[in-house]
């Protein structure tokens, strides 16, 4: 739960400039500081392309829209073959053990169109055991939504570009402080990766009795542990790099995310200028036992640490625990959607991730999948 006596943290989140990333110009203090052993294990990156900001407004629209497609049609797009992780996906994953989770909906897209392909060609075996990763991606039909490939795709082609060279500026620093670090590794995995992964995710909009209905919950600690992480569990990512958006908070009641025109795309919604509450949001669970709210700029993307890259930096640079807060996002007259994307690049199933007992990404998956058995 959040603990209002928890101690107050110095962390502070880094910000870099886009021009600094692709000039190489990142000081090794400054990658400490943002994914260190003493950091919150989260980098803001600023400055980025022009098109960012309509791609992102665009996109997160789209999450709301849908959301709210008939059942029939979202239906269509579930992937029970794929453990429901192409696609759309809603009340089909466990973050709590028996406690699943129907709070968000997910659409999820495999990015080997990065790499010019429809979907990730790994050897039969591995593509059976884990098609997850290789399964193809379910597109609403264009007449549902019109135009959310493209825009999907570009937005993730954007943040898969600047992954790589975050990448590249962890490299730097890997090869000074990692005896035997092989130069490169990181950048490569990221830009070759077969198997990343992209999730547009909607919060649902908060029902009353889930932050206010005392007299529904069997005790005053059920109680905190839902206002703790009530929109999304406690978690850690399992990949290198995850590339996330700032979140777009908008009132469906007052903008239904209603399809009128069939045939064109939808406009992109009103969002609200601020999270509904200052209690609403994004948590990390930081190095100094402090619990610390993180705050994206909209016009900006953020990176955490993921337990790949934990690896990869013979823990380095750590993973880092997180969890979305709802509380506040409950306001009469309102209901509250939040909408945002992140990208998870991962190392192909055959990459190693440990280079000490040569553990592939394949493998630490196995191992990853039995967590929630």
């Amino acid at each position: 739960m959040v603990d209002s006596t928890a101690p107050a943290s110095n962390l502070k989140v880094v910000t870099l400039s886009l021009k600094d990333l692709k000039n190489s110009e990142t000081t090794m203090d400054t990658l400490e500081d943002a994914f260190g052993p003493s950091s919150l294990g989260i980098l803001i990156v600023k400055d980025l392309p022009v098109r960012f900001k309509s791609l992102r407004q665009q996109l997160l629209s789209y999450a709301s829209y849908l959301a709210n497609l008939p059942a029939e049609q979202l239906e269509i797009l579930t992937s029970p073959s794929s453990n429901y992780l192409s696609g759309w996906s809603h009340g089909k994953e466990a973050l709590k053990p028996g406690q699943y989770d129907t709070l968000k909906g997910s659409f999820y897209v495999n990015c080997a169109f990065y790499q010019g392909q429809d979907f990730a060609e790994e050897p039969h075996s591995l593509s059976k055991e884990f098609p997850q990763f290789t399964s193809p991606n379910l597109w609403p039909a264009e007449q549902s939504l019109p135009g959310f490939k493209k825009i999907f795709e570009d937005l993730c082609t954007l943040i898969i570009d600047t992954a790589i060279l975050v990448a590249r500026a962890c490299d730097r620093y890997a090869i000074t402080h990692i005896e035997g670090y092989e130069p490169g590794y990181l950048e490569h995995v990221v830009k070759t990766s077969l198997i990343t992964k992209a999730r547009l995710l909607h919060y649902f909009p908060p029902e009353p009795t889930l932050t206010r209905n005392r007299d529904a919950l069997a005790s005053e600690e059920l109680l905190k542990d839902l206002d703790h992480d009530s929109w999304c569990a406690t978690h850690i990512d399992h990949g290198c790099l995850t590339g996330l958006t700032s979140p777009m908070y908008i009132d469906e009641a007052a903008h239904p995310p209603n399809i009128t025109s069939h045939g064109e795309a939808p406009p992109p919604l009103p969002s609200l200028h601020s999270a509904p509450s200052p209690e609403t949001g994004l948590y990390i669970h930081a190095r100094d036992s402090s619990i610390v709210k993180v705050s994206i700029p909209p016009d900006c993307l953020a990176f955490q640490t993921g337990e790949a890259l934990q690896l990869i930096t013979g823990g380095k640079f750590k993973a880092v625990p997180h969890f979305v807060r709802a509380k506040g996002a409950v306001k009469e007259g309102m209901r509250v959607a939040r909408n945002t994307l992140a990208v998870f690049t991962q190392p192909g199933l055959e990459d190693v991730v440990d280079q000490k007992t040569g553990t592939t990404f394949g493998a630490f998956s196995r191992e990853v999948s039995q967590r929630f058995k």
